[in-house]
């Protein structure tokens, strides 16, 4: 006789359904949870905002990501609305007074260099004022040897290619393709860079 247990999948919790490209309606019954992690990191990163020691800044992040970080230099403050969605490659330099807003997810390759004021959003929400108050994560990557200027803003859903350069105050809502300049708002491609021997 077929056992009659429910054998169906648990569900996903709202953080998991974020990364999956699914619409929260503000009627979600785990909608709580989203600002009760916001304000769990927050007492973390008023911890790590506050030091001057780069080993218990280290030490707090890698706790806020929920993973062991390694060769990562931050100039705090950062600003980080949940951890858990956000990788770390190694030798990734982060300059002061950064966002992360990162239910969608966040991933930065190796030897990355972020200027101060990056604002790395992924999240967003419907064009329907209908379901305005709904959100929507869409994720961010930023391939390896990547350089950030200072004041970008990388929108929802963009991929940066690697040993791309966007130049300072730019707004990015498109893909970057590999090894290129691109600046502006919205951004757009200014010239390719070309290998040099120095």
């Amino acid at each position: 006789m077929p056992n009659s247990q429910n054998t169906l999948t648990p569900q996903l919790d709202i953080f998991e359904r974020l990364l999956a490209g699914e619409t929260i309606l503000p009627n979600d019954p785990e909608i709580h949870r989203l600002r009760d992690e916001s304000f769990a990191v927050k007492k973390l990163l008023i911890k790590m905002n506050n030091s001057s020691d780069s080993d218990e800044i280290t030490k707090v992040l890698s706790k806020i990501l929920n993973q062991e970080v390694q060769n990562i230099a931050v100039f705090t403050p950062l600003y980080i609305n949940y951890g858990k969605n956000i990788n770390f490659g190694k030798n990734v330099f982060i300059n002061f007074d950064c966002t992360f807003l990162a239910l969608g997810g966040i991933t930065i390759e190796d030897d990355v260099l972020i200027g101060p004021k990056v604002s790395l959003i992924t999240e967003n929400h419907p064009l329907d004022p209908k379901l305005r108050k709904a959100l929507i994560g869409k994720p961010i990557h930023i391939k390896k040897n990547a350089w950030i200027g200072a004041n970008v803003t990388v929108l929802p859903g963009v991929t940066i290619g690697e040993n791309a350069v966007i130049a300072a105050g730019a707004v990015v809502s498109k893909d970057v393709p590999d090894n290129v300049v691109v600046g502006g708002i919205p951004a757009k491609i200014i010239k390719k860079i070309e290998n040099e021997i120095i």
